[in-house]
């Protein structure tokens, strides 16, 4: 059984009846829940005034739990990034404590790496992944658990039809980080955003137009962002819609158009992002790599 503390570091909690399942089911797979005082707090679109959000996260990280989760993204991190509690998350991670999450929680998670070089992880969330009116997918589940247990090494997927590699590749000890795309380059130029050279950025994002993560995409190539990197790791661009004079302009285009732009290999794919099926991915930590025609895996052992 996992110590599990649940809070909002971000968008209110509309949902309350999901927010009750989500806890519900984490607490019949045997783990002890525990609730932060204000997870429920509502202040304009937020969970909560900046000051009770900043304290919900000191309690977090003080709670000496295995597990701090949040309970879904939003907005609201990146407004408080100059006043989050640094040391103290990289104490209660140093001691055990693993954060996850993702969506919002990208600005948390790359704020701490630049200032502190602390590993957190990309995964779910109480409302969309353990509180939703279908089962919590069993792979999210399975990899939840081996984070718990301290069993997962790695994940590997099979690229998307017409994704294939044109020739393997194998990348070795490159520090893997990213998240989602629009609260990542928001990031750019500031003292949260990570210098990163050599390294796995993945990317991920929801209800954003391929024309639109084409534009965020186009500011990470002019940046010398992604000219820095080993690899680039698309996972799933979800709850989009097109439109017909987009007259051919999809998500393709744009995996394919970058491509003539960046030397790096570009992987699709990933199952992570705001779908079920998502692994839980070491946000800071050094990974391999391995590419082979459709089949990717990336490896980091025992963290």
């Amino acid at each position: 059984m996992s110590h599990i503390y649940i809070y909002s570091p971000s968008s209110a909690v509309r949902d309350k009846a999901a927010f009750r399942l989500g806890v519900k089911r984490l607490r019949a797979l045997g783990h002890e829940v525990e609730i932060d005082a204000d997870a429920l707090s509502g202040y304009q679109r937020f969970a909560g005034d900046d000051v009770t959000r900043l304290a919900a996260i000191a309690r977090a990280a003080a709670s000496g739990a295995d597990l701090a989760m949040i309970s879904r993204g939003g907005y609201g991190l990146t407004r408080i990034l100059a006043d989050l509690p640094y040391a103290a998350l990289a104490k209660a991670i140093e001691s055990g404590t693993q954060f996850v999450g993702l969506s919002d929680f990208t600005a948390l998670q790359l704020g701490l790496m630049a200032k502190t070089g602390a590993i957190t992880w990309q995964g779910p969330c109480v409302l969309d992944d353990f509180g939703t009116e279908e089962s919590p997918d069993e792979i999210m589940q399975a990899c939840l658990d081996d984070l718990l247990l301290a069993q997962g090494e790695g994940v590997g997927w099979r690229l998307p039809r017409g994704h294939a590699m044109q020739k393997d590749h194998e990348i070795h000890g490159a520090k893997l980080w990213g998240g989602n795309l629009s609260v990542l380059v928001t990031l750019l130029g500031t003292p949260y955003f990570p210098k990163v050279r050599g390294g796995v950025l993945f990317l991920e994002d929801v209800g954003e137009h391929p024309y639109r993560l084409e534009r965020m995409l186009t500011q990470l190539l002019h940046s010398g962002v992604l000219g820095q990197q080993k690899a680039l790791v698309l996972g799933q661009f979800t709850n989009y819609k097109l439109v017909p004079h987009d007259k051919g302009f999809k998500l393709d285009t744009v995996v394919h158009w970058l491509r003539t732009q960046v030397s790096i290999p570009i992987v699709t794919g990933l199952p992570l992002g705001h779908v079920p099926t998502k692994v839980l991915l070491p946000v800071g930590a050094k990974v391999d790599l391995v590419l082979q025609g459709q089949e990717a895996l990336m490896a980091w052992g025992h963290l």
